[in-house]
């Protein structure tokens, strides 16, 4: 399976901050959406960054109370890993098992067309199984 198939069920909608907005404001969007990271961009189209629970986290520890003074460019991942949406679903499992990475934005011909968390591949992963274990029951239940 690919990409594009979580994808068509989720929704290409990303939620975005812009690197010079305030670090509260990113966690604030990042509560109201229920969601673990941010794509940082300067027009929600080219992904400069990400943002999320973890580097947040770590800015914490290493920043204290100076952390709610301080902008999305100073604590953003610089460098994310993106995937296609004709990418497999496996290879996007692997990649961020790899980078021990929870989010990729999906890029289409140089422009964001959504992004994919861990927890929506396991979901499809999980919807998948049940789908195969249905089918083998239905077989057995068939053959007997």
């Amino acid at each position: 399976m690919y990409v594009q198939t979580i994808l068509r069920s989720k929704g290409n909608d990303v939620v975005w901050v812009r690197p010079g907005d305030g670090i509260t404001e990113a966690c604030n969007r990042m509560q109201e959406n229920g969601i673990g990271a941010l794509l940082v961009s300067d027009d929600g189209v080219r992904p400069l960054g990400i943002l999320s629970e973890r580097d947040i986290a770590r800015a914490v520890a290493a920043y204290g109370e100076r952390l709610p003074g301080m902008v999305v460019r100073e604590l953003m991942t610089g460098h994310v890993f993106t995937c296609a949406p004709d990418d497999t679903i496996e290879s996007v499992m692997e990649t961020m098992t790899r980078e021990r990475i929870r989010h990729v934005p999906v890029m289409h011909e140089s422009r964001l067309a959504g992004i994919i968390s861990i927890g929506d591949v396991v979901k499809f992963r999980l919807d998948e199984m049940a789908q195969e274990t249905e089918a083998l029951r239905g077989y057995i239940a068939g053959a007997g």
